[in-house]
């Protein structure tokens, strides 16, 4: 399951035992928009997810370890994060 709020997403909103993956997409130290990717740990495509106009993006995840891919006009990166269930896994991804 996986959900991006318009505006970015809001820790407040995190229901208690949700394993929750979540982040911003920056180039220069500026916001991008495009669209962000969540890879398992074999590389296979989960889901994805439009970042907000501030670049923020949100993802609920299982307990594991995944890649995050950010994909935006101009480029590619990607980070590894590690979920904790009923975790808040926080990722900075500057492209």
């Amino acid at each position: 399951m996986c959900g991006a709020k318009a505006g970015g997403p809001d820790a407040s909103t995190i229901k208690p035992g949700e394993t929750t993956i979540q982040g911003s997409v920056t180039r220069d130290g500026e916001p991008v928009t495009g669209y962000v990717r969540l890879l398992d740990s074999t590389g296979e495509f989960t889901a994805e997810v439009p970042t907000s106009a501030t670049g923020q993006f949100r993802f609920y995840a299982a307990e594991g370890t995944w890649t995050v891919r950010a994909l935006v006009p101009g480029g590619t990166a990607d980070r590894t994060v590690v979920a904790q269930q009923g975790g808040l896994a926080e990722v900075a991804i500057a492209v």
